[in-house]
């Protein structure tokens, strides 16, 4: 079983009270990973979740005729897996360890009972999932920015400033 103290490790969990943590707590199971484990496929049921306590878990995506696609690297003290909380429950990203991975785990059926019964802890837990999500959402912005970034523009950018400062234009 999971520890209050190791679960005050994860700053997302901060808003929650003693009681809450306590009750999550009991919901939780230490796992490992070797380096190549399948957490999960895309399409597939969506169960758990997991706080990420050391390792590197790799989302990825099938891409016709490449294969699955790494779209994002999680590590220390992220949360993987919020499909669960969000019909149809189905993972929309495969995961895979990238390297070894220490986990604590917990049954998506054991959280939605502890957020019934308790409606504030309900709402923490559903912000803490949002909030990883903008995350995810963010990085992924600023991907796609670096990734369609035209070299050019940047260069002329730069060699209009360049040229202001000389007093060309």
């Amino acid at each position: 079983m999971t520890t209050v103290d190791e679960l005050s490790e994860f700053a997302q969990l901060g808003s929650l009270s003693r009681a809450e943590l306590t009750a999550l707590a009991a919901t939780g199971r230490e796992v490992s990973y070797p380096r190549g484990h399948r957490l999960f496929v895309e399409g597939q049921p969506a169960q758990r979740c997991w706080l990420i306590r050391r390792g590197r878990i790799l989302l990825d995506s099938p891409v016709p005729g490449r294969g699955d696609i790494v779209v994002q690297t999680l590590g220390s003290g992220d949360l993987l897996g919020w499909s669960w909380l969000v019909p149809p429950y189905r993972w929309h990203f495969g995961a895979v360890a990238g390297e070894p991975v220490d986990a604590i785990e917990f049954d998506a059926a054991a959280l939605i009972e502890l957020a019934d019964a308790d409606p504030k802890f309900g709402h923490a837990l559903t912000l803490m999932l949002f909030e990883a999500l903008l995350d995810r959402l963010q990085a992924t912005r600023a991907r796609l920015l670096d990734l369609y970034h035209n070299p050019a523009e940047a260069c002329a950018d730069y060699a209009c400033r360049i040229g202001a400062g000389r007093g060309e234009t």
